[in-house]
């Protein structure tokens, strides 16, 4: 089981591992980063992946127990996945990231909160809603594969920005990181029967990793490409130009480390829980 993807360009997957140090953001990073938040529209992101996690609990009830999991499983899940908790964790995971980096976040604030910005992030967050239907998401992955066949200018621009901001790379990273997380979850409830070493873990997950890059390709295409088709390549290109500056880089690392750090967990419960309902008899 992955991680969610997770939307704004530089927030597509949970990164790969990142050190983290322990202390405290300063009030003055913390309050910065407060603003950046409203800025990036994070309490309305949240919202969807609160729902995105809703619906992957009731993908692994599916696959693992299906029919068996009932309102003690979605009550389980609905915690996980609970907005004010990701959201503390990611606030805290941000400033300790950023650290009080004025600069950057003046650079940060001036290109997301311009109307550009604003309209580029409300694109974004409603392509990442649209995906939770799954003929929606079906449906902008052939608009994908037709884009490219006709050899759409917006294509290279995206392509660009992937590789801008690593995007590929990361979401492959992510979903490994994610799988780790839920398979040692599950691993340590004993539902495999043994005990597995991480090693056994890794090697299974190793084995997946041209199915995921492959996925993780074809995601990305299909989602920035439905987020995007409302601009014009003029507008594309300035959010590109945006992502390969030095804020930008500085404000991707930060994001993906501070999402790393709230989802690795929150994958890892989420796994501990499948396993735990696999065993009871009594869901």
């Amino acid at each position: 089981m992955s991680l969610p993807r997770l939307a704004l360009v530089a927030l597509l997957s949970a990164a790969a591992p990142v050190a983290a140090e322990t202390a405290l953001p300063s009030p003055v990073a913390g309050q910065s980063v407060a603003e950046l938040g409203r800025i990036l529209r994070l309490d309305a992101l949240f919202e969807v992946l609160r729902e995105e996690g809703l619906a992957h609990g009731r993908s692994i009830e599916a696959d693992m127990f299906p029919g068996r999991g009932g309102a003690r499983w979605e009550a389980t899940v609905a915690q996980i996945y609970d907005v004010g908790r990701m959201r503390a964790g990611f606030d805290a995971a941000l400033a300790q990231a950023l650290g009080p980096d004025t600069e950057t976040l003046a650079e940060v604030a001036a290109f997301f909160g311009s109307e550009l910005g604003q309209r580029i992030l409300t694109l974004e967050i409603e392509a990442r809603r649209a995906f939770l239907d799954t003929a929606r998401e079906e449906a902008a992955r052939v608009a994908a594969d037709d884009a490219a066949a006709a050899r759409d200018p917006k294509v290279a621009l995206i392509r660009k920005m992937i590789e801008a901001a690593d995007l590929l790379e990361s979401n492959v990273a992510g979903s490994m990181s994610g799988n780790l997380a839920f398979m040692t979850g599950m691993a340590g409830t004993g539902v495999y029967g043994r005990a597995m070493s991480e090693d056994e873990i890794l090697a299974d997950i190793w084995s997946r990793e041209d199915q995921i890059r492959s996925d993780s390709s074809t995601w990305l295409y299909a989602y920035l490409g439905l987020a995007y088709a409302p601009l014009s390549e003029a507008e594309l290109q300035s959010y590109v130009a945006f992502w390969e500056s030095p804020a930008g880089q500085r404000l991707n690392g930060a994001l993906f480390a501070a999402f790393d750090q709230v989802f690795r967990p929150v994958s890892h419960e989420l796994g501990r829980a499948a396993g735990q309902a696999m065993l009871s008899r009594d869901i």
